[in-house]
């Protein structure tokens, strides 16, 4: 089941973000007076196709891994001389640009619409506050402290643990100091702090931003009191209900819920004796955990319980409301800054600054959109707007058979006054497909190297 609804979501996500981005070609390619053959969301055998009234003919094909929209050109065949004026090659050099970008451009726009209605819905978020600091980190060193709150990293406002993790992904792979602006609870002053970064986390393959700085976010005590029992568990058969707070196991005193997760773990099948308080009620029960097998394939103890979790204090959280217009130039700002910061992220991976295990494929894309799904609606649309900006960055990069090529070739032909030769743009497209080829291989080879 959940395999079919990854595949099912995967397939969603792929298909909006191609009819969107292969759209602004066919759009502005019917505004321009090209000849549209053939609209395909996917490739390989047409597993369903329709015309309309101008004879394009729109088809769903076999493999969802992309599209394409093809357009008259005597390049690819004769064509008749009542269509030569329909002909792509045959327009001027400015309208061939304006056809190739609106591809990528579409999908910015896809992004700043997702966004918009993100932000017109409300943001909330809880205040980046310290819980500890490990010694010697890049925090400890720049004199942070627990109980405080980063206020701003480099001068950009960081409102909350999203908004900062963000300023920290443009961070990583760099060297040199990394500003800090911190208040203390119930205080508006502002002290400044200054650490130093050496190639932070440019090794890494799953970057862990918090743990990096030697912070651990600020948490809630978590007592074992139970918010859910699973039906038919050892929980439920040893006579465990919600509310009941969990106070020692085999005498061992229990305040965290974690020590009992810990505990529970190392005793599959071994009975437990439990001191648990009922409203004004102690109890004594007996509990046998049953074994299960981990990620890593070794026998654990489980017994069918969930923790409660306390909620945080009301003045760490952060709401932003917004009109339809502020609303509109944050979604434009928010896309605006995550084009600059994947593109500083390609040129930091050329520069070996990060490392290219953080390639992802298809296989992440399809657990990650499966994941947001499950999470909401909101998380889901925020994943898709991201993913578009990507899409929309990476074909616009001036990479023969990809968009962001294409227009490489008419730029250089718009000042040249003439053509690129054509062995220069086949020998180009040739070098391009070898190189999105291997980058294809190496982020597959990833996703594999993950699972």
């Amino acid at each position: 089941m959940d395999v079919a609804y990854t595949i099912a979501i995967t397939l969603v996500t792929l298909g909006v973000l191609v009819f969107v981005h292969e759209y602004g070609h066919f759009w502005v390619a019917r505004r321009c007076g090209v000849k549209v053959l053939r609209f395909s969301i996917g490739f390989g055998k047409p597993l369903y196709t329709w015309h309309d009234r101008h004879g394009t003919e729109f088809c769903l094909a076999l493999v969802p891994l992309g599209g394409y929209v093809k357009m008259l050109d005597e390049r690819e065949g004769e064509v008749a001389a009542f269509e030569q004026e329909q002909a792509f090659n045959r327009k001027p050099v400015q309208q061939r640009i304006a056809v190739v970008a609106a591809g990528p451009i579409a999908n910015f726009l896809l992004a700043i619409v997702a966004y918009w209605f993100l932000f017109m819905a409300g943001e909330s978020g809880y205040s980046p506050v310290i819980g500890s600091v490990k010694a010697g980190s890049v925090a400890d060193i720049a004199g942070l402290e627990a109980g405080q709150e980063i206020v701003a990293v480099d001068g950009e406002e960081t409102p909350t643990w999203q908004a900062l993790s963000f300023r920290l992904l443009d961070r990583i792979g760099d060297s040199g100091p990394i500003h800090f602006s911190v208040k203390y609870p119930d205080s508006r002053m502002l002290y400044e702090s200054e650490g130093t970064l050496q190639r932070w986390l440019s090794e890494d393959d799953a970057p862990d931003l918090l743990g990096g700085l030697g912070i651990t976010p600020y948490a809630l005590a978590l007592p074992p009191v139970i918010s859910e029992v699973v039906a038919d568990s050892p929980a439920a058969r040893s006579g465990l209900l919600p509310g009941d707070l969990i106070l020692s196991a085999d005498g061992r005193p229990m305040a965290e819920w974690m020590e009992w997760v810990a505990y529970v773990r190392e005793r599959p099948g071994q009975v437990i004796e439990i001191d648990v308080q009922r409203g004004d009620s102690a109890l004594e029960l007996q509990i046998v955990p049953e074994g299960a097998a981990d990620a890593d394939g070794a026998i654990i103890g489980r017994v069918g319980i969930a923790v409660a979790i306390p909620a945080l204090p009301a003045d760490m959280l952060r709401e932003f409301e917004r009109g339809p217009v502020e609303s509109l130039g944050a979604a434009v700002v928010r896309t605006g800054d995550l084009v600059g910061f994947t593109l500083e992220s390609i040129k930091k991976m050329i520069q070996g600054l990060i490392s290219p295990k953080n390639l992802s494929g298809p296989i992440t894309i399809a657990k990650v959109a499966s994941a947001s799904a499950k999470s909401g609606l909101e998380s889901y649309i925020g994943f898709l707007a991201l993913l578009s900006v990507s899409l929309g960055v990476l074909n616009l990069l001036p990479i023969p058979v990809l968009d962001g090529g294409h227009l490489l070739y008419y730029i250089v032909e718009m000042l040249a006054g003439r053509p690129v030769p054509e062995k220069v743009q086949i020998v180009g497209y040739q070098l391009g497909l070898f190189l999105i080829l291997g980058v294809m291989a190496l982020a597959l080879y990833n996703d594999f190297a993950r699972l």
